[in-house]
């Protein structure tokens, strides 16, 4: 058994923000790597003049960091131990009142279709979540038991 550090973001997922569509991702590894690959991303980043703590977001994509990226991406699909899983939604399409949720509790049911399909049984996972609200811990909580229970971890 090892462990695996799964980093979740999500991009668009406020209900009434006119965006769309909404994404899910997560990228995976092995805790194990983690100092490899920070530190190669760190690399990376002061190759290209930027600061070892310049925050990677796609919406800083521009031709003046083209380049980084580009590296980047590279050096993604270069690594075998490196995983990434999303869910795209559009948003356009959901109907709460339909299937009787808010959108917050149809939120977390994405985060559990994202981080099911990930999970092995013979593995251990750190779950890193952006905290999505004040009031989010009991969610994730939550989220943490309905996904123990789908892998009967109890």
């Amino acid at each position: 058994m090892s462990d695996i550090n799964i980093y979740c973001d999500e991009s668009n997922h406020l209900q009434n923000d006119h965006r769309n569509p909404m994404v899910l991702g997560a990228v995976y590894c092995s805790t194990k790597e983690v100092p490899k690959i920070h530190g190669r991303i760190k690399e990376i980043k002061i190759r290209h003049g930027l600061s070892p703590k310049f925050e990677i977001k796609w919406k800083k994509v521009s031709s003046k960091k083209i380049d980084f990226f580009l590296d980047l991406i590279d050096y993604f699909f270069d690594l075998d131990d490196l995983h990434f899983r999303c869910v795209v939604i559009d948003k356009t399409q959901l109907n709460h009142d339909a299937l009787r949720q808010t959108h917050d509790q149809w939120y977390y049911k994405m985060y559990f279709e994202l981080l099911s399909k990930i999970f092995d049984p013979e593995q251990s996972y750190h779950i890193y979540i952006d905290m999505k609200d004040t009031r989010g811990g009991m969610k994730v909580k939550k989220l943490h038991e309905v996904l123990c229970n789908d892998m009967y971890d109890f």
